[in-house]
């Protein structure tokens, strides 16, 4: 019998993810503070929890895919009441980009009351979700994991196991660390070209044939290029939270992350013109004051 699915935030990346569980048989109760999301899951076939803190009483898994992790805490302790209402047997796959050591904290306050928590993070962009060319990279018991790996299958491309709670958040933060720097790569030599007279688009198709080719071309190269920022795939006000997750990460472990602290500033400078909400391939805008363009 396929496991009964909690899933708390069916947004951007969400909402695939609760739709490919659908498409594959499971039970999915949704809930999200945004209505219009969950009426969305329900017309394709998922149910809307009555109130969050029942979720607990009727699924076997809950999968939380929410903005940081001070709201998966809140969610955890105040929305679900998994403290209170949570029961033995129980499994929670958090997919949010989190904080390694809150998720660890988290994980071993809920194993304390018999429930088991796997930070579930995903490897993907909205669109990628959407196709289901998304790998999950898990961290907890191991024996957990195998258990949810049906559930795995259903939502991705690929499933890895990555050792003890806390590694899947700290592989995220450094899969999202390289594709930083390669956006901020792809922008500053599409700069370059602009100001050497090259055509961008022109550039950006040589760049994908060349050794220099990367994915976040063929996920961010045409953004860039036409400056389409709108709507986003992935707001830039998320990466810049994990960039600064990432240098917390090294700050602890006294790891030097030069051009990661470089890429930090530059995201700062695109928050403070208000452009949070815009798809984060809006790195290029910082390029074009700075080379006047």
């Amino acid at each position: 019998m396929k496991q009964r699915i909690g899933f708390v935030g069916v947004g951007l990346m969400g909402g695939w993810l609760a739709r490919h569980l659908l498409s594959a048989g499971f039970s999915v109760t949704a809930h999200d503070i945004d209505p219009a999301k969950v009426r969305a899951i329900v017309k394709a076939g998922g149910e809307k929890a009555k109130s969050p803190d029942r979720i607990a009483a009727q699924v076997d898994v809950i999968i939380l895919s929410l903005p940081n992790s001070k709201i998966v805490n809140d969610v955890v302790k105040n929305s679900l009441k998994l403290f209170e209402t949570g029961r033995k047997g129980l499994i929670v796959l958090d997919a949010t980009t989190a904080d390694p050591d809150m998720s660890i904290e988290l994980s071993s306050q809920l194993r304390q009351k018999g429930i088991e928590m796997l930070d579930s993070t995903i490897s993907g962009t909205s669109d990628m979700c959407a196709a289901k060319d998304t790998i999950f990279m898990v961290g907890g018991k191991k024996k957990i994991f195998e258990a949810c790996e049906p559930i795995f299958a259903a939502m991705s491309r690929e499933w890895i196991y990555m050792g003890k709670s806390g590694s899947g958040a700290v592989i995220k933060l450094i899969v999202n660390l390289v594709l930083s720097l390669n956006r901020m790569a792809l922008a500053e030599g599409l700069t370059l070209a602009k100001k050497a007279g090259l055509d961008q688009g022109q550039t950006l198709g040589v760049l994908k044939k060349s050794a220099a080719f990367s994915k976040i071309m063929d996920q961010k190269g045409d953004r860039m290029v036409n400056r389409q920022f709108l709507p986003p795939a992935g707001h830039l006000a998320i990466h810049y939270k994990d960039v600064r997750l990432m240098l917390a990460l090294g700050a602890k472990l006294d790891c030097p992350l030069p051009l990661l602290s470089l890429g930090a500033q530059a995201l700062a400078s695109e928050m403070c013109k208000g452009r949070g909400q815009w798809d984060s391939s809006d790195i290029i805008s910082f390029y074009d004051a700075l080379a006047n363009i």
